[in-house]
């Protein structure tokens, strides 16, 4: 396996914004007529958030994106492109990215703008193609927005996937690095396997299932399905030699690192990764019970976490690593 050659880019501001409607897990005990406790003991989620009516997936972006370029001191108009990674878009088209522009009030700036969508992983896909377009001076200001809204997709009568996710988005700035040992983008892995491209899925939304000829199962198919059991298998068995590989190819070993941000996927999904790598339960940054899974947003949230409460500071090695759809791994080393 080739060695990935390091990229001066580094991150130079992040924000979050949460929607308004906070949902306690013993809400979500009283809809389904279970004992006080059971969403939370099955799920890991005390609570979680769902947007409301008048909150879109672009306007909770531009939230997170203005949080951003308040850390990073900088006016949107200074941005060289703006990308959208989320693994649901706000419409079909146009993509969420231009809608994103619009919310920034960017709408006359010409500043490019497009989505980067590989599911849960949307958001590492974008850093990667990103980091290298900057590195070879394409862009030198670059913001990537991962904002969800999971709650429109749920079955609310389907406990088993709805007490798991919830909505939110969060945004990070990057910068090309001019200084020799600033911030640097050390290493990038991905693998599909798309033997498990059916055990996660939302069927409607794009040409295969047509309103007009079937509107029923277009209906039935615009909800979210997964099997669990068999996506946690299937994760569980291919994880470990992926996550070799990708510290191979960044040239690092795990007492390197700082800690490791994950997708929060699950409680069951971060004890598993915690137990492949042998980690310190210290080691791994969580916010699955105050955020739920949060699809692509999940690992900008959890890194932001991390940042704001100097959980990582400056020069600190980092991993952000996850799984999607697919069945995908992504995972990106990096020197913040």
């Amino acid at each position: 396996m080739a060695v990935h050659r390091s990229l001066p880019v580094r991150i130079l501001g992040t924000g979050e914004q949460l929607p308004s409607n906070k949902v306690e897990s013993s809400a979500l005990d009283a809809r389904w007529n279970k004992p006080a406790g059971w969403t939370f003991r099955h799920s890991g989620v005390e609570s979680r958030y769902y947007a409301g009516k008048d909150e879109t997936t672009s306007s909770m972006a531009a939230g997170a994106a203005r949080a951003a370029l308040a850390v990073a001191e900088l006016r949107a108009d200074q941005l060289d492109c703006i990308v959208s990674a989320c693994s649901v878009m706000e419409q079909a088209i146009p993509c969420s990215a231009v809608l994103i522009q619009r919310e920034l009030g960017l709408g006359g700036s010409g500043i490019p703008a497009f989505d980067i969508n590989a599911t849960c992983l949307s958001f590492l896909a974008a850093l990667d193609t990103l980091s290298a377009a900057m590195a070879v001076g394409r862009y030198r200001r670059v913001l990537i927005v991962s904002s969800e809204i999971a709650s429109a997709g749920l079955n609310e009568n389907d406990p088993v996937t709805a007490m798991l996710f919830g909505d939110g988005a969060a945004a990070v700035v990057l910068e090309c690095s001019d200084t020799e040992g600033d911030g640097q983008i050390l290493g990038t892995h991905f693998e599909t396997y798309a033997d498990g491209a059916d055990l996660c899925q939302v069927r409607s939304g794009g040409t295969r299932i047509r309103p007009r000829e079937t509107l029923d199962a277009f209906l039935q198919g615009a909800f979210f399905e997964m099997n669990g059991p068999a996506t946690y298998r299937m994760a569980a068995k291919l994880l470990p030699r992926f996550l070799d590989r990708l510290f191979e190819r960044a040239q690092v070993r795990l007492d390197q690192l700082a800690c490791i941000v994950p997708h929060q996927a699950s409680v069951k999904g971060l004890a598993h990764l915690e137990a492949a790598l042998n980690l310190p339960d210290e080691m791994l940054v969580r916010v699955l019970a105050t955020r739920g899974n949060q699809m692509a947003a999940s690992i900008p949230v959890a890194l932001h976490q991390a940042i704001s409460s100097q959980r990582i500071r400056r020069g600190d090695m980092i991993a952000l690593v996850g799984s999607g759809a697919g069945l995908s791994f992504g995972g990106t080393v990096l020197r913040y």
